[in-house]
């Protein structure tokens, strides 16, 4: 029996028997949302003594077995929650069965509801494997996108070239409302709208259920939902004011937007439609310089000019749930959309020159051009998803979800060298495309169900299949004829066939003051990759296949003051995109090329982490967590020379790396109407490894801060301050400067909370702070030498006006892209 019949033969042979139980749910009472691993505590009634305890599962659920006969209370109870009582709980007959019904936990007494001045909602709330913020606190993401949410969290970390980090890395998977999003993350991020979310979860170390891609762990964001019947339908409007920095830009920058949710819940039905349309724009410029070494000739060739980036995006989104009893849930989604981002490089060469020899030689060539680079992604996609969800008479669970995605991925790179002044002088023009139709399919089955009084068991099926064709085309206009002309080195086809099939199984289970859950997953892959040349000469097929066990572990032990410590362990994995594994180079602009390994391995990651938090005081909390991450085949981006005025980045695995860190985070309120929250993450991290025969050995410490505080002016007004800052970070060939961005938001509710403004000003400069600019090095001894400084625009005023239209809650819950979103 192979491991798929295997696995669906554990599911499905599982017996649906009924025993005697008290079952019920725990949820959040500002949003109807379910409360994993809360805990139900039932005593005897006469003596007080506790019988036994039992924590919820992911839906809010939880179930009590073998109870004798007696008469019993029950706590319900979640860190940051008023602990709620249920009296009065008699059993008569021991095959009787018990059902409580939905338990509403409340913030507690000093954590009201967020529209209460008094006090808010806390920011973060810490489960044995998540840390969970609430995004109402960031005032200052409102009318943007995910990632201005995400950057005020202490683990994550935004740098100049708005790459999105978890713990200083870049591999990190996203969830949408729990469903697994294959895709580049810094996409995703910053398309989905802020507005929408309801809170972010970080799972730095997922346990077995999870799929085990990304070695940062998993982002779970979580949109808003309501509990009532009835319409909700909300606008958002964004607008930018006018730059105040132009940066001698060809064009003015934009930035407006808008998105609209409706959502109509009414008996069985629940239909949720939505539409956004985004254009931001980012002003800026770079400031490089680059020598190379050949033959002990030197070449140097500093640089200016702008740099700047044009983005629009839309999209939308139709999903469809039916419920016909509360055992069964079918729900139908839809989701399609366009979005182009421009990057636009009009860069003066102003002083090209060699020098031989190398080492206090005499300078014998000067030369001054202009190159025009602009740099085009689109991306046009739809994808629908048919998911059902069943809950048997003995309170076990059967989830199917199945996902179909295409995406046609591409778009042009023009680049043209000119002179300088004189602009009218083409000394090269050179025009690349692609185009990389993509196909992904994902079905999964999981089944949980109570064997065992104290715990549950999670088994579960996936498969993933990923189809990405790649046809790119490069040409150089032949100067005589005026044609453009195929340039066969740069110039390929890439077929990537990759497919996935996973089983895993896991229990989870509490008993008194300890929560625990152990899993292993186990996963097969077979992945292919065709390569062609536009000459006919290069046919060649690489192909990595492997079957590796994932285990998890992690426990809890809460202390009697609801201090909780924790421990986990995740074994996790790193796939490679298509774009790291293309060997033929593709031409980014005038001085770099880039071109991917095709035998490139994954990187496989062992996770530890230990853990502290405790709630004290009147909305006071801390929490602490140690890790360390253990990161083999580690892949990174390396530059070689191609020739005297281009170097060639080149994705490799170079080596081993380590990480041991600490993350921390603490809120405060020192006074009634003043709030703080203040996080960061410090670790050494460290890389051993060679390329190209020359050892790679570096180890830097690195640290980021991200800072918020909020003050409450009145009960519709609040004025809130946001610091993010990342240290200086050794990289495998160089370093990264530090990066901060400062920024300031005013908020006013109108109409009884229906009309909401938000004046943001974001980068705060003010001529001299230096912010929103990033430096970038890399060199390489005897070789290459380059630097360059990224300065992107600051002081950015924007309006964002939102609307309700009624006061139900919102129960749209959209899908999102599992493959294109990776390859963009």
């Amino acid at each position: 029996m192979n491991l798929n019949a295997a696995i669906l033969f554990i599911i499905f042979s599982v017996p649906l028997v009924s025993f005697s139980q008290i079952i019920g749910k725990i949820t959040d009472d500002t949003s109807d949302y379910p409360l994993e691993y809360a805990t139900a505590a039932l005593f005897e009634k006469e003596t007080n003594k506790l019988v036994t305890g039992v924590i919820t599962d992911k839906d809010g659920i939880f179930t009590i077995y073998g109870i004798t006969n007696g008469n019993y209370y029950l706590e319900a109870s979640f860190i940051g929650f008023q602990t709620k009582t249920i009296e009065a709980i008699s059993i008569n007959n021991q095959d009787e069965n018990i059902d409580l019904g939905t338990i509403v936990l409340t913030i507690g007494e000093h954590q009201l509801n967020e529209v209460v001045v008094e006090g808010a909602r806390a920011t973060v709330l810490n489960k044995i494997d998540r840390q969970i913020f609430y995004t109402k606190n960031f005032q200052n993401s409102q009318g943007g996108s995910a990632t201005d949410i995400i950057k005020n969290i202490p683990a994550v970390s935004v740098n100049g070239q708005g790459e999105i980090s978890v713990r200083g890395s870049t591999g990190f998977v996203v969830l949408l409302n729990g469903n697994p999003i294959q895709g580049d993350t810094d996409i995703l991020l910053n398309q989905l709208p802020a507005n929408a979310i309801e809170r972010v979860e970080i799972i730095t170390a997922p346990s077995a259920k999870y799929d085990p891609e990304g070695k940062a762990g998993i982002m779970n964001i979580i949109t808003k939902k309501g509990a009532t019947d009835g319409t909700f339908t909300q606008i958002n409007i964004k607008g930018g004011f006018p730059s105040i920095e132009s940066y001698g830009n060809e064009r003015a920058h934009q930035r407006y937007g808008a998105d609209i949710t409706y959502n109509l819940k009414s008996g069985k039905w629940n239909l949720s439609l939505g539409a956004n349309y985004q254009r931001n724009d980012l002003g800026g410029r770079r400031e490089g310089d680059v020598f190379t070494i050949i033959n002990d000739t030197l070449t140097q060739f500093p640089s200016t000019g702008e740099r700047s980036f044009d983005e629009i995006n839309y999209s939308g989104r139709f999903t469809v749930d039916f419920i016909p009893d509360s055992l069964q849930v079918f729900s139908l989604g839809f989701y399609a959309g366009k979005r182009q981002k421009d990057r636009l490089a009009d860069i003066v060469y102003y002083d090209n020159h060699s020098i031989a020899p190398a080492q206090g030689g005499e300078r014998f060539y000067t030369f001054r051009y202009f190159n025009h680079n602009l740099r085009t992604r689109k991306s046009d996609f739809i994808l629908g998803s048919l998911d059902y969800t069943r809950i048997f008479s003995n309170e076990s669970r059967l989830s199917t979800s199945f996902l179909y995605e295409y995406t046609l991925l591409g778009g042009p790179t023009e680049s043209d060298n000119l002179g300088e002044p004189n602009r009218n002088i083409v000394y090269q023009q050179e025009y690349n495309t692609n185009d990389n139709p993509l196909n992904g399919i994902r079905f999964q089955i999981d089944y949980s169900w109570k064997p065992f009084s104290f715990g549950q068991l999670d088994t579960g099926y996936q498969y993933r299949n990923l189809d990405h064709t790649g046809d790119f085309v490069y040409e150089r206009r032949d100067n005589l004829t005026d044609e453009y002309e195929l340039v066969p080195e740069f110039s390929s086809e890439v077929d990537l066939k990759r497919s996935i099939h996973s089983g895993y199984a896991q229990m989870t289970a509490s008993k008194e003051k300890w929560d625990y859950a152990v899993g292993l997953r186990v996963e097969a892959m077979q992945r292919t990759l065709d390569l062609r040349d536009k000459l006919g000469l290069i046919d060649t097929t690489y192909s990595y296949n492997y079957v590796k066990p994932f285990p998890s572990a992690s426990v809890q032990y809460t202390f009697e003051n609801l201090a909780k410590v924790k421990a986990a362990y995740s074994k996790r994995v790193e796939r490679t995109t298509t774009f790291k594994m293309n060997p033929f180079p593709e031409r980014e602009h005038s001085e770099t090329l880039e071109q991917g390994d095709p035998t490139l391995r994954p990187e496989f990651v062992d996770l530890f982490e230990l853990g502290i938090s405790k709630t004290f005081g009147s909305g006071n909390s801390v929490f602490a967590t140690t890790y360390y991450r253990n990161t083999k085949n580690l892949v990174n981006r390396v530059n070689t020379v191609y020739n005297d005025t281009i170097l060639n980045r080149i994705y490799s695995n170079v080596g081993d790396a380590k990480s041991i860190g600490l993350e921390w985070g603490v809120e405060l309120k020192p006074t009634k109407n003043w709030s703080n929250f203040l996080g960061a993450n410090l670790y050494g991290y460290s890389i051993e490894g060679e390329y190209s025969g020359q050892s790679i050995s570096n180890n830097s410490f690195v640290y980021s801060i991200n800072a918020t505080s909020t003050y409450t002016v009145s009960p519709s007004t609040s004025l809130q301050f946001t610091f993010n800052y990342i240290s200086e970070k050794i990289t495998a060939q160089g370093e990264d400067s530090r990066f901060y961005s400062p920024n300031l938001t005013l908020r006013k509710t109108f109409l009884d909370d229906r009309l909401t403004a938000t004046l943001q000003w974001q980068h705060i400069d003010l001529g001299f702070l230096r912010s929103n600019e990033q430096r970038i090095t890399t060199y390489r001894e005897g070789q290459f030498y380059t630097t360059t400084n990224y300065i992107y625009e600051v002081d950015m005023v924007l309006l964002n006006l939102s609307y309700n239209f009624n006061q139900n809650k919102n129960k749209s819950k959209f899908i999102d892209s599992e493959f294109g979103k990776q390859e963009f």
